[in-house]
């Protein structure tokens, strides 16, 4: 729901912005639209009709990624995961299970569910007759797997969009570039010596602009999904490592 809305509503608010704030009478010389620009925002404007969609695609970027930040700044949980694994392994080499699911209550987050999930197996594998230690701990992994398997795709989503948006980004801008050159090569073909110079210079003009913005938006998509996935495999990490605590802990202090 939140990239059915936010996609439709990125593109107008650029398509606003190009059209009243980047197309204002004060970002050109004389107050004239159709003339030469005065500054940098006019010299964008005359990117041509593609500006606005690659400006789309830069607002798309900055608002999935807040999104991202805030979705796996709770996913952490409320203090630094790292802080969060030693203190369990802590409370597990001293067999404080109870002290453990605590700070779990206290941490919140996915990596907290997960681990909370393991260790409520953890306490039901104690009282169970039916199977061995072998079985036990293997219960207690595939428990904690399941749990890591409900948590992963609420962090990994509208990751997609990101990765996306660094090839469209790099083929929109390409074709406004294409699109500018396009129009100089034509005023060249039909002016010929007396070809107008600034019909030309607006044209390469064009073609700059979307190059910049169409490798501006790539950047900065690729920055983004790469500090994400970065994020994502921390807290995979980390469920991974505690998990495996847990499992080790179990089989270690219930043998024969």
């Amino acid at each position: 729901m939140f990239a059915t809305l936010a996609i439709p509503i990125c593109l107008i608010v650029s398509v606003c912005v190009y059209i009243f704030f980047l197309g204002d009478s004060s970002h050109f010389k004389g107050g004239d639209p159709a003339g030469d620009p005065a500054d940098p925002f006019g010299i964008v404007h005359k990117g041509g009709v593609l500006v606005p969609l690659v400006m789309g695609y830069v607002l798309m970027v900055i608002v999935f990624s807040i999104e991202r930040f805030i979705v796996i700044g709770k996913a952490t949980g409320t203090s630094s995961i790292e802080t969060f694994v030693r203190k369990i392994q802590s409370f597990l080499s001293a067999g404080n299970i109870d002290a453990a699911s605590a700070e779990c209550d206290k941490q919140k987050g996915s990596v907290a569910n997960v681990i909370k999930a393991g260790l409520k197996k953890y306490r039901e594998m104690e009282t169970d007759d039916t199977m061995d230690i072998g079985q036990k701990a293997l219960a207690i992994q595939k428990d904690i797997e399941e749990a890591t398997a409900l948590e992963m795709p609420m962090l990994e989503q509208n990751l997609t969009i990101i990765a996306t948006l660094v090839s469209i980004g790099t083929l929109t801008g390409l074709l406004g570039t294409v699109i500018g050159m396009i129009k100089a090569f034509a005023e060249l073909a039909n002016n010929g010596g007396g070809t107008n110079t600034g019909a030309l210079s607006s044209a390469i003009s064009e073609a700059l602009v979307n190059t910049a913005l169409g490798i501006s938006t790539s950047a900065l998509s690729i920055v983004m999904y790469n500090v994400f996935t970065s994020k994502i495999d921390n807290l995979t990490y980390a469920i991974d490592e505690t998990g495996f605590s847990i499992v080790q802990t179990f089989a270690a202090s219930h043998k024969k």
